[in-house]
């Protein structure tokens, strides 16, 4: 059966995911919109998106849609789908919801009435109704109210695809795996020698940047290590599909490999090299990436061979996130501001360290600050629009070359 499929991510993303989602299934028309991309797909295809993608929030599988003016419209809403095709009463569910100019008063009063047109749908087919679990639902409902109309989703992932089962610990202001993945994207980053040679994160925190890479060069399927609601739905559950799935997981885990270019993650704290170094080791990838302490305004550039590019990969502190250490630190702990010198410190250390190498180094920085190339007094080759939570950002690219770097 084909199903429409809608896969949400971060703002600014929307052209790598339909890019990645076409590599992935590239027998799909894919449509990029705000917000996400969308495609009709059959459940094989679902949980090919889980496994694979690392760009989307989500895999949704939308089940109704329709104009309302109230509550009550909602209720007729989710009464209109067929739950015994994907539930019994022993399952549980939840509903969330959201919104974009919705009249309603109550969005929780909206949730409660899609979870009664659910229920009484079932009840009325089986004299049972299921349950509600807040925590780990079976059935994941993702209810969106516009100003007109409203949407209604089965969420197949479960748990957001930003969590991928290997990330324990973490420091102040992690770094989502999606948006470490989205930054790889628009870098053009592959894991490959022709396709941004090595990788350099000086300021790697509890390793979210080097670890994708890792798995991204290694070949590691983002939802490897993880479970999905779609495996406790009824169209995934029988023999065939299960069948399906294992064959799916075992086929991404034959494809696993050594990386063909070195990684390697550095940060002034010993414990957040501590932290990545044993998130790493549950990815996978520990092999992959060579840890170090050191401060980003004074560690060397790992040495390369002479033919091979590299790049400079960085989500560096800034105030809405966290106070920045090492030499850049401010006497104060109160004080979470970025230190006025600190990037055109680290421009300076890039100009002497990273310049001399004869393939070249490429660095990307992601900042909510618009006027950061001016800062570091250097021109970007490139600036794309990226949302780190409820922070704008942009990700700046730099040709670190040698003479003048403007």
């Amino acid at each position: 059966m084909a199903l429409p499929l809608f896969l949400p991510c971060a703002a600014g993303v929307e052209s790598l995911l339909a890019d990645e989602v076409k590599r992935v299934l590239p027998d799909l028309p894919v449509n990029a919109a705000r917000g996400g991309v969308s495609l009709e797909g059959g459940p094989a295809d679902v949980m090919v998106l889980n496994l694979e993608c690392r760009l989307p929030q989500r895999v949704l599988i939308e089940v109704a849609e329709g104009a309302y003016r109230d509550e009550n419209d909602l209720y007729e809403l989710a009464r209109s789908v067929d739950w015994s095709q994907w539930i019994t009463p022993q399952h549980t569910l939840r509903v969330d919801t959201t919104a974009q100019r919705c009249p309603l008063k109550s969005l929780n009063f909206a949730a409660l009435r899609i979870k009664d047109g659910v229920c009484d749908t079932m009840r009325d087919a089986f004299g049972e109704r299921p349950s509600v679990d807040v925590r780990q639902p079976d059935l994941p409902l993702m209810l969106h109210v516009g100003p007109e109309r409203a949407s209604l989703y089965i969420d197949s992932s479960g748990e957001p695809l930003f969590k991928r089962g290997w990330r324990e610990d973490k420091g102040d202001a992690p770094l989502k795996e999606t948006l470490a993945a989205a930054m790889l994207a628009a870098a053009g980053w592959r894991g490959t020698p022709e396709a941004g040679g090595a990788l350099h994160d000086p300021c790697c925190g509890s390793g979210t940047i080097a670890i994708e890479a890792a798995q991204i060069a290694c070949g590691i399927a983002p939802g490897l290590k993880r479970r999905f609601a779609f495996e406790r739905l009824l169209p995934f559950a029988n023999a065939e599909m299960r069948a399906q799935w294992q064959r799916l997981k075992s086929h991404a885990t034959s494809r696993i490999h050594a990386s063909a270019v070195p990684i390697v993650a550095s940060d002034v704290s010993f414990r957040m090299v501590d932290f990545a170094r044993r998130n790493a080791q549950r990815a996978g990838v520990e092999a992959a990436i060579s840890f170090h302490g050191g401060d980003a305004l004074e560690r060397p550039a790992p040495v390369l061979p002479p033919d091979l590019p590299g790049t400079l990969m960085m989500n560096p502190p800034y105030g809405e996130r966290i106070d920045v250490g090492g030499k850049a630190a401010r006497p104060s702990a109160e004080d979470r501001e970025t230190p006025d010198d600190f990037f055109p410190r680290l421009a300076a250390h890039w100009k002497r360290a990273y310049t001399q190498h004869p393939a070249g180094w490429t660095a990307y920085v992601l900042s909510p600050d618009m006027k950061l190339p001016g800062l570091m007094r250097l021109k970007e080759s490139r600036r794309v629009p990226m949302w780190n939570g409820p922070i704008e950002c942009r990700l700046f690219r730099f040709d670190l070359v040698s003479g003048p770097m403007r």
